[in-house]
């Protein structure tokens, strides 16, 4: 029986793209290079804020220098903690959310997003509270897909992995969820370059008015 819900953040509760493209354009326009593309900054968003940095810095600059990566991460970190004014809510999100805490369940959130700039998110829309558990990109040594975020989650919470969904939008998500030996649900609106089919889940949904009935199915007559 499913106790609770953890969800990813970026790509499943909020599309924070349009920010994150901005923080990335402040930072190489603070070093004198050229933009990068609203899709390039997207495709680089998933295994946390040093894999980005990582990769706009070989995509403005055609290779990877340490001190310099640590310098994109730093700059990137700093704009973004701060870039709030073009993120959006996934539609339908808040009522789902409402409607499973009604249902008695608990929320968690397991993000690959730094925990600077996932509070300020959080505290952004008024969900400082919403969470039980709140792990983040750089809240253990590792990171999704490794598994231990998720599981530092559902310890937290108290629970078992069987005791859980995880909701995410990834091919990172995915992977977190397969080698956790839980049950995912695929939102498919979020940031994946797999098409949906092809990668794990237990369910797939596209509007967030259909996740209650993935978690609460009707029963067969």
């Amino acid at each position: 029986m499913t106790s609770a819900v953890v969800f990813d953040l970026d790509g499943t509760l909020i599309d924070s793209a349009p920010d994150i493209w901005h923080a990335a354009n402040r930072v190489l326009d603070e070093a004198g290079l050229p933009p990068v593309t609203f899709q390039q900054a997207r495709d680089f968003v998933g295994r946390g804020a040093r894999v980005f940095a990582a990769r706009l810095e070989k995509a403005a600059l055609g290779d990877n220098q340490p001190a310099r990566t640590v310098h994109f991460q730093t700059r990137f970190l700093y704009h973004y903690e701060r870039a709030h004014d073009h993120t959006r809510i996934y539609p339908h999100v808040e009522a789902a959310l409402d409607a499973l805490r009604a249902q008695g369940l608990r929320l968690g959130l397991c993000t690959n997003k730094p925990f600077a700039p996932t509070r300020a998110v959080l505290a952004h829309f008024g969900w400082s509270g919403l969470f039980d558990v709140v792990i983040a990109g750089d809240s253990l040594d590792v990171a999704k897909p490794d598994p231990a975020p998720l599981r530092a989650v559902v310890d937290g919470m108290g629970l078992q992995l069987s005791q859980i969904a995880y909701i995410g939008d990834s091919e990172t998500d995915a992977e977190t969820a397969r080698r956790a030996g839980a049950r995912f649900g695929l939102y498919t609106q979020g940031y994946r370059r797999t098409a949906p089919e092809e990668m794990f889940h237990h369910f797939r949904f596209d509007d967030y008015r259909q996740l209650p009935g993935h978690l609460f199915p009707e029963p067969v007559q």
